[in-house]
């Protein structure tokens, strides 16, 4: 049989004698989009670092292209909630974009760097933006240049941690429409509690607390198993029906700075 993108076998992990993680079993194919869903604290976002090979299983294996993470990194982009940035450092956009490059000796980049930030700056379309403080942004906006200092290195694999966190529902849905676009060429992995944000087309949804349950996408927001996952009766919002019920859980181009 052929080996998956990415592959978990038996996974474990731990925080000391805190297992997040118990006997995660999974093979991802390349083009799938992933959505992870569950309560904090139920090893979400410790899956995400062991993909990225920043955490190490304390049992059983992840593999990327039949690799050790770490080995693998050069394919993953990376887009943590934005929240963990600092929104008042001194930086422009195109500077937070460039970061994702690696630098040159001496700190310098090449012209090559700098066609990948406006061809990512492009993606997200973000270039009349290119100059401005990161600090003046909205929300929405700081959001899509994250992704794009993800794209900035040409990764295969896209992994995000809520990204419609702290925006509102308008901009969720032009997050919304970038993610359908660039997973025509990526594959991608998502963390979400906001089910109704993928709920048209993500290929697959990973339930996990602490153990992973996967669900059909197309029955995400009709199923009666949330309330076990999440601890309480959830109201899903479809984008075009109203419901209460209980649920398991720009054109790519290039711009020229001169």
């Amino acid at each position: 049989m052929a080996m998956g993108l990415i592959e978990a076998q038996g996974l474990h992990f731990s925080y000391g004698d805190l297992m997040v993680l118990e006997d995660i079993t999974f093979s991802i194919e390349q083009g799938q989009m992933v959505t992870i869903i569950g309560p904090n604290g139920g090893g979400k976002t410790t899956l995400l670092l062991l993909a990225l090979g920043l955490l190490q299983p304390s049992r059983g294996q992840l593999l990327i292209k039949g690799k050790k993470p770490v080995a693998m990194q050069r394919i993953m982009g990376y887009v943590p909630q934005f929240s963990l940035f600092d929104p008042h450092f001194p930086i422009t956009v195109y500077d937070v974009v460039l970061m994702g490059r690696l630098s040159r000796p001496f700190g310098f980049y090449s012209k090559a760097d700098h066609g990948a930030v406006d061809q990512a700056l492009a993606t997200v379309g973000l270039c009349e933006l290119a100059r401005r403080p990161f600090s003046e942004l909205s929300g929405g906006q700081r959001q899509r240049v994250l992704i794009a200092r993800a794209l900035v290195g040409q990764p295969e694999i896209l992994l995000l941690d809520e990204p419609t966190a702290n925006v509102d529902a308008s901009i969720g849905e032009h997050l919304n429409e970038l993610l359908r676009r660039l997973n025509q060429q990526l594959t991608i992995l998502l963390v979400t509690h906001d089910t109704a944000f993928v709920a048209n087309f993500t290929s697959r949804i990973f339930c996990i607390n602490r153990s992973l349950a996967e669900h059909p996408a197309r029955g995400m927001d009709t199923g009666t198993a949330a309330d076990s996952l999440y601890g309480t009766a959830v109201r899903a919002v479809r984008h075009d029906v109203h419901l209460e019920t209980h649920s398991h859980v720009d054109q790519q181009g290039s711009c020229r700075h001169e």
